[in-house]
């Protein structure tokens, strides 16, 4: 009889201590990072991080997508609580510089970024993610609005790179540069189109004429491209917040305002049909090697006539509707899912810090922070005046002001607009290519 006494105080001491565990259990699982649960992300960081340092981290899509995976997520996670950080794009903020951070201060080591390299540059995912996106949202547009929006996208864009560089140019004369200087280092660079589109063809150009070797020019003109794309990041971000305060300046990723006031996107995503998203796949694909045929053969950028074969497809309605819908469904899909660690791999090798750090000044900073905003705020404006969404309309202007494709996803991503892809796709291309010209000619009409 005392025995089984006994052995009830040991189970009724012990009852609480079970309870607690369980409690605590559950409020861990509750706690999220992303969609994970946090027991669950540190059991998935945890492995990443030990086959990394042992070396044993596959050197492929497989351990790329691992490491940008466990990064983005988090970061992604970071940004949406951090205060102030979040109404100003802060996932896309924290995902861009933190791992770019990083790689400058050698924390990442080789395993993990021989990885990451392999899955951005041998596979291609950038221009993976911006195919899909591209062709998935093109084709889920109401025809008549996407006609309208890429041909009233041009006012703003042209009015906003001309005041631009004026601008650009008489702050830098304020503040003791040269406009020469100015214009062709510090301006151009930032609207040229990106490092891969812009800087690199520049360089060759400037080289060329005025003889010495281009890897000394892309390191002069790197630092405003990317300072550039901050800033631009920042103002999508802050664009973001003035949309969901004044409702009626926004389009929530519609550009043109309809006329009778329906909505511009047709909502088709309502039932996911997964075999359609693998229609939709080969869809977005394909579409990418379109534009590189054309590319062969007319010189016209690839993603230029990947975005102009969709809108001939979408305009002359001969893309079966399940098919739009496969295609539309994987671009919500890509747009949701892969966003950060997308931007976690181009931080780690499209924003070199070390570059920035070298040429840097407060008076550098201003000159390239009042390129953006003179190019955002005209936007905003002329868009408004073009019965435009004046908030999309300033950041679709605003992404000729970024990195190229990794500005776009950035911009974008920092202002929840990724159905405006094909704008910024056009904005970037083909503002980038005809600043390039340009900038070549009038550089050797001065030399």
């Amino acid at each position: 009889m005392n025995t089984k006494t006994n052995l009830e105080a040991v189970t009724e001491r012990e009852l609480p201590i079970q309870n607690n565990i369980k409690s605590l259990w559950e409020k861990l699982m509750k706690a999220k990072i992303g969609v994970l649960p946090l027991p669950l992300y540190i059991v998935l960081a945890a492995i990443i991080l030990t086959a990394s340092v042992y070396n044993t981290l596959p050197a492929d899509m497989i351990g790329g997508f691992a490491v940008i995976m466990i990064l983005g997520i988090l970061l992604g996670d970071l940004g949406q609580r951090i205060p102030i950080l979040k109404e100003i794009g802060g996932p896309a903020i924290l995902a861009l510089l933190v791992p770019s951070i990083l790689v400058f201060l050698n924390v990442i080591n080789t395993s993990s970024m021989e990885a990451v390299t392999t899955l951005m540059k041998t596979s291609n995912f950038l221009y993976f993610y911006i195919s899909c996106l591209v062709v998935g949202s093109i084709l889920g547009m109401n025809r008549k609005m996407l006609i309208q929006g890429f041909t009233r996208m041009f006012v703003p864009l042209i009015v906003g790179t001309v005041l631009a560089v004026v601008a650009g140019m008489l702050v830098g004369l304020l503040f003791g540069y040269d406009l020469q200087h100015t214009f062709f280092y510090i301006v151009v660079p930032i609207i040229g189109g990106g490092i891969g589109e812009g800087i690199l063809p520049l360089s060759i150009a400037y080289s060329s004429i005025l003889g010495g070797s281009a890897e000394s020019f892309v390191s002069q003109m790197i630092p405003a491209a990317v300072i550039g794309n901050i800033f631009a990041v920042v103002s999508a971000g802050l664009m973001m917040r003035l949309g969901e305060k004044k409702k009626h300046l926004s389009g929530n990723g519609k550009l043109v305002k309809s006329e009778d006031g329906n909505e511009v996107h047709e909502e088709k995503e309502k039932v996911i049909d997964f075999s359609l998203m693998g229609a939709g796949l080969l869809i977005a694909c394909t579409f990418f090697i379109v534009g590189t045929l054309g590319q062969k053969f007319i010189g016209v950028p690839g993603p230029v006539i990947m975005i102009l074969f969709a809108t001939l497809i979408k305009c002359l309605k001969v893309m079966p509707h399940k098919m739009e819908d496969g295609a539309h469904n994987l671009y919500k899909f890509i747009s949701t899912s892969l966003t950060w660690p997308l931007m976690v791999g181009l931080g780690m090798l499209y924003i070199p810090l070390e570059d920035v750090v070298k040429i840097v000044t407060p008076a550098y900073v201003i000159v390239c922070a009042s390129v953006v905003f003179v190019m955002i705020l005209s936007g905003y404006f002329v868009g408004k005046l073009m019965k435009m969404y004046p908030v999309d309309a300033a950041i679709v202007t605003g992404c000729h002001s970024g990195l190229g494709g990794t500005g776009d996803v950035a911009i974008l991503s920092a202002s929840k607009r990724m159905a405006l892809m094909p704008f910024a796709q056009v904005a970037t291309r083909i503002g980038g290519v005809s600043t390039v010209i340009l900038a070549s000619l009038l550089l050797k009409l001065l030399s």
